[in-house]
């Protein structure tokens, strides 16, 4: 939009101009010649065509003017120039005008109205001049017509009588604001009457600056009040009979992920699950070592698991393998030389942005950044150290919200961060003594704004931190009691408050989980867990839900009916779904014919080639296996065990039995004499239906044998 002002002056140009177009014109008409006369004396046909003469530019002659001749059109080739760029220019050379409040010009005394009207009276004067030419020129004139029928544009007025008939947008009323009517040269907009006075200003804008301070400390209070802390209702997941070590929720909010000090990992689907609180899938991923740490990536697309090896494992959403971390030489006295850790992992963590980085820490001192696509060797390495240059172990790690600060909380008690940005040479930030030396720094949690940091430690106390001023804690609570290395602390969704579990102290039965104002540090809430220390604590932003993972293997979600959203309200209400059992259909009313299971159609899958060799091994033709060793016989006889009436024997009384050398074999027959005769086994029960008195031969018959017997030749 064009000001008033650039708009008054464009009008006035115009206005002048074509005063003085016209006047030109009437000096022309009182030369009394006649314009057709002059045309048939100029042969435009014969004549050379000018550039000039050929490009003209600016507005197109009035129909009034077409009778005038040949002297018209000498005046319109010989001006060249636009004449919008012709008023421009004399405008520039003009001084500028200012308008005062009566609406008069400086330059004019008799003001821009007075001067239009001169311009009017002028117009008039010429217009009559120009009718009685025409009259004089007659029928003469007619001819010229019909060569001037090309010229293009709206014709000017016959008449200018009154105000309204004036060419062009009305002259805007710029008049000044009230209270400036001595300030003539003023140009611009109004000046706002709350501007008059520059001190009132300075009061105002004062006044301005607590508005606003008020109105953000009323909002802060508004957000505390909307955000309501969900403990009005509680589900409990059964993990298993363990402490549950590792807890952590997808960014959707559509999954929970759960790890223990049994080894076990549980992936639990909110959207599938009914009010059996059952776990869609369940894993040993690590092998006999403890859960540490579970945590999603930023997509929710992978989990990463820390236990108690050396190695990290990135499994999806269902719980596949996706890699493994490669294990450092512990041989190796340089850690940066190694490609993986060396000793067992303390913590990790995944990039906010980036969703193929993620970062572990390990016992080995070192923290050390990984790519998905190249779990073969680390990225970057960060080596924790004390103050006298010695090694300390990092026992837990964390990201900013931006990506671009990594911390990680040392046995030493210190806090050393690294710019991301940067080579991890040195450190960013350092702080020696933030928690007592030799208590493990169990959980570091920046807030979602960026300026605060959170640290819990076993020296049972939870501290907040101004990243701007990284040297003391703006609050301290203590009396935390933290029987576990993991236990957490997490912020709100809005910075505003802060939150941690306690374990069972000596002497006590229940855990206790705190609610701290961040601005303050007063206690908001305090929620009391019968027979169960509280270890991970999670506030999920998007659900409103709190997640607590207890010692007794059992997990809990909090959230309030209005407040909260998806997540545990999903499958509250469900029912258990039960089996399906299939109808059973009888082979009369509806014959089930499969042809290609006869043998005739049966096309065997191809096996694999190991498959098939395993099998062809346990041939022992087509393996062209030799005899195998003979294991049977005794005393150098080869016969089945058991196959002869000696060997049953043999084996049933125990005669096979290795006999001492120095035992008499008469006296070990003789000790069963006694019981063979009076509980006989083998020959006697026999005979006892057919023959009850045995019949032995006499001695007589005996000694006659002897007799009759030939003597030996000696």
């Amino acid at each position: 939009m064009l000001s008033s002002e650039l708009l008054f002056l464009m009008h006035i140009s115009a206005m002048e101009a074509l005063a003085d177009y016209l006047s030109s014109s009437d000096e022309e008409e009182e030369t009394n010649v006649s314009p057709a006369d002059k045309l048939k004396e100029l042969d435009i046909k014969d004549q050379p065509k000018d550039e000039k003469t050929v490009k003209i530019y600016g507005p197109p002659k009035p129909e009034r003017l077409m009778k005038q001749g040949a002297n018209d059109v000498k005046n319109e080739s010989t001006n060249t120039k636009p004449l919008m760029l012709e008023t421009l220019e004399s405008r520039n050379d003009e001084p500028p005008i200012n308008i005062n409040t009566t609406g008069e010009n400086k330059n004019n005394p008799e003001g821009p109205m007075s001067k239009s009207e001169n311009i009017k009276n002028e117009i008039k004067d010429s217009s009559k001049e120009s009718d009685e030419s025409e009259e004089s020129s007659g029928d003469s004139s007619s001819s010229s017509d019909e060569e001037d029928d090309d010229i293009i544009g709206p014709p000017i007025p016959t008449s200018l009588d009154t105000k309204d008939d004036l060419i062009g947008p009305p002259i805007p009323d710029i008049g000044p604001p009230s209270g400036l009517e001595n300030d003539s040269g003023l140009v611009g907009p109004p000046i706002p009457s709350n501007l008059s006075n520059p001190n009132d200003n300075t009061k105002q804008s004062t006044k301005t600056q607590e508005d606003d301070e008020d109105d953000d400390m009323s909002e802060d209070e508004e957000e505390e009040e909307k955000l309501v802390v969900p403990l009005s209702k509680d589900i409990t997941f059964r993990h298993g009979s363990k402490a549950v070590t590792g807890l952590a929720v997808d960014p959707a909010g559509a999954r929970l992920a759960s790890g223990a000090v049994d080894y076990e990992v549980k992936f639990w689907d909110f959207a599938g699950m009914d009010s059996s609180f059952h776990s869609f899938r369940s894993l040993y991923p690590c092998g006999n070592n403890p859960i540490k740490g579970i945590e999603y990536s930023s997509t929710g697309d992978a989990v990463l698991i820390v236990s108690g090896m050396s190695q990290a494992k990135i499994f999806d959403r269902d719980g596949i393998e996706i890699l493994e971390c490669v294990k450092g030489d512990q041989y190796i006295a340089d850690l940066a030389r190694t490609k993986g850790h060396t000793s067992p992992l303390t913590s990790g963590m995944w990039h906010p942005y980036l969703r193929q980085e993620f970062m572990t820490t390990s016992e080995d001192s070192s923290c050390r950044l990984w790519d998905v696509g190249k779990g073969s060797q680390h990225k970057s390495i960060m080596k924790c150290k004390t103050k006298n240059g010695l090694k300390t172990v990092p026992t837990t790690c964390s990201y900013s919200r931006d990506g671009n600060l990594i911390a990680c909380g040392c046995m030493d008690g210190s806090i050393q961060m690294w710019d991301h940005r940067k080579m991890f040479v040195n450190t960013t930030k350092l702080l020696r003594d933030a928690h007592q030396n030799g208590s493990e720094i169990s959980s570091l949690q920046f807030s979602y704004h960026g300026n605060m940091l959170c640290s819990r430690a076993c020296d049972d106390t939870l501290k907040l931190w101004d990243l701007r001023n990284f040297k003391k804690p703006v609050h301290v609570a203590g009396n935390l009691f933290s029987r576990y290395g993991s236990t957490s602390c997490t912020f709100s969704p809005n910075d505003s408050m802060v939150m941690t579990g306690e374990s069972i102290n000596k002497g006590e039965t229940d855990g206790k989980l705190h609610i701290f104002k961040t601005a303050t540090f007063e206690k908001v809430q305090e929620l009391s867990i019968p027979n169960s220390h509280i270890i991970k604590t999670i506030w999920h932003p998007r659900l409103n839900q709190i997640f607590i993972g207890c010692g007794d293997g059992s997990v809990k979600i909090f959230f309030d009916e209005d407040k909260s959203a998806r997540g545990a309200k999903l499958f509250i209400g469900k029912k258990k779904t039960k089996k399906r059992q299939m109808d059973v259909i009888s082979a009369a009313s509806q014959p089930i014919i499969t042809p290609h299971s006869l043998p005739l159609f049966r096309q065997e899958k191809p096996k694999p080639l190991h498959k098939k060799l395993e099998k062809e091994r346990q041939d022992p033709v087509k393996s062209h296996r030799p005899d195998l060793p003979i294991k049977s016989g005794q005393g150098g006889r080869v016969a089945a065990s058991g196959s002869t009436l000696s060997s049953y024997v043999i084996r049933n009384l125990g005669l096979s039995k290795r006999v001492e050398d120095d035992q008499d074999p008469r006296e070990a027959i003789l000790r069963y004499a006694k019981d063979a005769a009076e509980n006989p086994y083998w020959i006697t029960p026999a005979y006892k239906k057919t023959q009850p008195n045995a019949i032995f031969k006499k001695e007589e018959d005996s000694d006659e044998e002897g007799e009759s017997k030939k003597p030996r030749l000696v």
